[in-house]
């Protein structure tokens, strides 16, 4: 079995308070994006597969991404009877850019062996299991455009399409820890709700709809203050950090020639269709 995880980004987020059990309840837009990672499994057919489950990675990988594969397999086996598999991960989203990889990676294989070996588990049910995995992942179940409140938990599908824009994609290179970014944002409302917002054109989103973690991720990171400007200089109607960071983004009317000043950076751009 081959699964393409695919990224994700913010569209506004704000942090509205810091919860009793040391998570943080948020408000944001995800909008699922091209850009994607390459999860292939199948089943071990080895005589002795008394080693269990084996996973081989390429690209860019963390020992978190490592780790998130084996939380979905134990997670399952702890209900039904997995048998081992071979796993091979190639990771092309960024790591630390705020783009959900990982999430996705996780929430693809939870439906996919849901599929594959008839478990039966509806979509709530595979919301809830994803809800142990990360904040995000639940998200990766729908994969569709939602408001999400709550932890990352609650999730509200929206009508929401940005078909016929373009995204370009930056990412610097360098990863921000989202314990960190958390720790340095003072909980607060945006002037408005989010999902309110979201029904004005793009071309409106400017002055509107804001990623709350910029303020102390630019002060940290000037560079990406640099970036987002540069991205409004190119023609974005719209430019933003995807989460805490430190992946940010533009969406255009129209496809735009990478400028000299990403080479040394990871970039992608995407005809939107969804």
């Amino acid at each position: 079995m081959i699964l393409f995880p695919n990224a994700k980004i913010n569209i506004g987020l704000s942090v509205t308070r810091k919860r009793s059990d040391g998570f943080h309840d948020i408000e944001t837009i995800l909008y699922p994006i091209g850009l994607c990672d390459v999860l292939e499994y199948v089943e071990a057919k080895e005589s002795n597969t008394n080693e269990g489950t084996i996973i081989t990675y390429s690209g860019s990988v963390t020992f978190a991404d490592q780790d998130i594969c084996m939380k979905v397999l134990g997670l399952l086996k702890k209900m039904f009877n997995i048998p081992p598999l071979r796993m091979h991960l190639l990771k092309n989203i960024p790591v630390g850019a705020g783009l959900g990889g990982g999430s996705s990676d996780a929430a693809f294989l939870l439906k996919s062996l849901n599929e594959s070996f008839a478990l039966k588990l509806s979509r709530d049910r595979l919301e809830e299991l994803a809800d142990h995995l990360g904040s995000d992942c639940p998200f990766f179940i729908r994969n569709n455009p939602c408001y999400v409140s709550g932890k990352g938990n609650r999730l509200q599908e929206i009508s929401l399409s940005l078909e016929g824009y373009w995204l370009f994609l930056v990412y610097p290179g360098f990863h921000i820890n989202t314990k960190d970014a958390y720790q340095a944002v003072t909980p607060s409302y945006m002037p408005g709700k989010l999902k309110d917002l979201i029904d004005q054109p793009p071309d409106y989103w400017k002055n509107i709809i804001k990623n709350q973690f910029e303020d102390s991720m630019f002060r940290k990171y000037p560079l990406l203050q640099e970036i987002k400007e540069k991205l409004y200089e190119m023609g974005a109607v719209y430019a933003s950090m995807s989460g805490s960071g430190s992946g940010m983004y533009g969406i255009f009317n129209s496809e735009v020639k990478i400028p000299s000043k990403f080479n040394s950076f990871f970039t992608y751009k995407e005809f939107l269709k969804i």
